[in-house]
C-alpha cells in the first residue's frame, strides 16, 4: 500500500506577487517527519498557435532567472480570480502575439518543476488565426520579439537544443504528434485538475481580487 504523506504543519515563508514559498512538514514512511519547501504558483496557460501554413507563432522574451532571451510560446499565469483557462489563453495570445483563433483544443497538461514547485501549465493548440489589435506591452514584454517558424522546423530546432523553455518544447512536440495523426486533441471543457489552488485560495480569502498578484 502506498504511504500517505500527511502534512502535519505548514508555514508561509515568503509571499511575493506571482509566487510564494511555504515549508510543509510531512510524515515519512517509517513514521518520521521531514520538512519540504514548496514554491506556490497560480498555474499558467500556453498556446501553440498554428497558421494555415502550419507555422508556429513564437515570442522571444528576456528571462532574468537565466539571464538570456528565450524563444517561447505565447503564455501567461492564471492570476485573475476564477478566470477559466481558455479565456486566459485567448487573452495571452492577443496580448503577446496580436492573434485570435477560432479553433481550440487541449494539447497537454504539464507540471514544470515537481521537485519543488506547484506550477502546472495547460498547453492549447489554436488554429484558424487572424490578426487582432495588440495592447501596449510593459516591462520585459515591451522588448518581446515575435516570429513564425514552421512546425517541422520548430520540432527539429527542439531536437537540436535550440529551445530551452520546457513549455515550448513540450507544446511543439505535442503539436507535432497531433499534426502527424499519432495523437488527438482533448476537449477544451476537460477540467484542468492539476491547476494549483493554494495561493489563489489564500489571496481570494484575503480579498485580493480580481488580480491576485497585486499585493
Amino acid at each position: 500500500m502506498s504511504h500517505n504523506f500527511e502534512v502535519t504543519q505548514s508555514e508561509l515563508l515568503v509571499d511575493a506577487p506571482v509566487i510564494a514559498l511555504r515549508r510543509d512538514t510531512l510524515v515519512m514512511p517509517g513514521g518520521g517527519a521531514a520538512d519540504r519547501e514548496v514554491v506556490e504558483h497560480f498555474g499558467a496557460v500556453a498556446v501553440v498557435a498554428l497558421d494555415a501554413d502550419n507555422r508556429v507563432a513564437l515570442v522571444e522574451q528576456y528571462r532574468p532567472s537565466v539571464r538570456r532571451r528565450l524563444r517561447e510560446l505565447p503564455a501567461g499565469i492564471l492570476d485573475f480570480h476564477e478566470e477559466d483557462e481558455l479565456t486566459a489563453a485567448k487573452r495571452e495570445l492577443q496580448e503577446e502575439a496580436g492573434l485570435a483563433a477560432s479553433d481550440w483544443g487541449v494539447l497537454i497538461d504539464v507540471v514544470t518543476s515537481p521537485g519543488f514547485a506547484e506550477e502546472a501549465v495547460r498547453i492549447y493548440l489554436a488554429r484558424g488565426l487572424n490578426e487582432v489589435e495588440k495592447p501596449e506591452a510593459e516591462d520585459e514584454e515591451a522588448d518581446m520579439g515575435f516570429s513564425w517558424l514552421s512546425l517541422e522546423e520548430a520540432r527539429a530546432a527542439v531536437m537540436r537544443g535550440e529551445f530551452l523553455n520546457s513549455i515550448a518544447i513540450t507544446g511543439i512536440l505535442a503539436a507535432s504528434e497531433v499534426h502527424s495523426g499519432r495523437a488527438e486533441l482533448r476537449d477544451v471543457a476537460e477540467p484542468f485538475e492539476i491547476r494549483p489552488t493554494s495561493m489563489a485560495t489564500r489571496r481570494a480569502a484575503a480579498g485580493i481580487l480580481p488580480d491576485m498578484k497585486r499585493i
